[in-house]
């Protein structure tokens, strides 16, 4: 399972990167929205873990309105791990395609059984191609 980290603190980035990874999963972590979308779109995340507040031109809600309007991603499961913990930061991400919400601090073990969760999903739903 391939997983995509796109959070701009190098800090919270290595921290969930190693979580993830401790399971076994194939991880790209990334620090700016843009770069998140070109891993994105060159290969195909099963899960993208996506901070709200980034740098640049692409913040959390853009990279996930960006997620959903490419063919290649638009199924993808967007996994919102963010400090912005207000109704309209959520509303503004569910909206934009969110899958999830989490607001740092998160916990690890809530995030693990998501993916968890996605994973079974994921390989329970027959290949209809």
């Amino acid at each position: 399972m391939r997983i995509l980290i796109v959070e701009d603190s190098d800090s919270i980035r290595r921290l969930i990167e190693a979580l993830v990874s401790g399971r076994g999963f194939d991880v790209d972590a990334v620090a700016s929205g843009s770069k998140g979308l070109e891993i994105a779109f060159a290969k195909t995340p099963d899960v993208v873990l996506l901070d709200l507040n980034l740098p640049g031109s692409y913040d959390g809600v853009e990279v996930c309105k960006r997620l959903r309007e490419n063919p290649l991603t638009k199924s993808v499961p967007v996994i919102i791990i963010t400090a912005m913990a207000d109704a309209e930061s959520k509303r503004r991400a569910l909206d934009a395609g969110a899958s999830a919400f989490y607001t740092k601090p998160f916990s690890p073990t809530a995030l693990l059984k998501e993916i968890d969760a996605i994973r079974v999903r994921q390989h329970s739903v027959p290949n209809l191609s």
